[in-house]
């Protein structure tokens, strides 16, 4: 069990753009509902993309600040969690021992894993590099999301206590790799498709891969291009 940080953020505009975002995360100063959409004081600016049963709550792993620190120089951003917009930061729990479908105690709340994270251009102006969100893509610390099982209290602090693995084979790593490098590879995307614990989008990426033998356009979401 790992002692947490729990961070929430309003919208707020974004540097740089006419844009507004909640990626700005500080920590929580009292305990907050989790229900199935995310927590409570919580906000999304883009609900389209963001937020949702799907990705009601975001971890990103205190463990990767050190590496970006050694890419980025000291950044004031990365001297404490919520530099990426997470909800929930620890240390011991990465992409490479965590698997889709893992469900976690979180305080009074149970969640699960359900998709990795896809970063977006958000974060390019939140650090101020234009490749930001392709960075995080391509070094695969993209952090994940969970769906909230059973609605509860959590606060500072509380554990996260891995109670069950449905997809051991299927760590987030795997899932990455067969997304964002091995891209065609149908014997993964066919195993994704029929991945009935990840959220139906990723399964949809993997079925119209499979359909069309291409790759999806990356540009919007991590340049916002139109």
């Amino acid at each position: 069990m790992m002692p947490i940080t729990l961070l929430t953020g309003p919208v707020a505009p974004l540097a740089g753009t006419p844009a507004t975002s909640a990626i700005a995360k500080t920590p929580a100063a009292s305990p907050l509902w989790l229900g199935t959409h995310g927590l409570q004081g919580d906000a999304q600016a883009d609900r389209r993309v963001h937020g949702g049963p799907e990705k009601a709550v975001h971890h990103y792993p205190w463990d990767h600040y050190a590496a970006w620190r050694a890419d980025l120089g000291a950044l004031p951003m990365l001297d404490a969690p919520g530099a990426f917009g997470e909800n929930v930061s620890d240390m011991g729990l990465t992409e490479d021992t965590v698997a889709v479908g893992d469900i976690f105690r979180l305080g009074g709340a149970l969640v699960q894993v359900s998709q990795g994270r896809q970063p977006c251009w958000k974060l390019n102006h939140r650090f101020g590099l234009p490749d930001m969100a392709r960075r995080v893509q391509d070094t695969g610390r993209t952090g994940w999301y969970y769906r909230v099982l059973q609605p509860g209290l959590v606060a500072q602090g509380d554990d996260l206590a891995l109670i069950d693995r449905l997809a051991p084979e299927w760590t987030l790593r795997r899932l990455w790799r067969a997304m964002y490098v091995d891209r065609l590879n149908r014997t993964e995307l066919e195993a994704i498709a029929a991945l009935d614990v990840l959220a139906e989008g990723w399964r949809r990426y993997a079925r119209r891969r499979l359909d069309s033998g291409r790759v999806e356009d990356w540009r919007p979401r991590l340049e916002g291009r139109s």
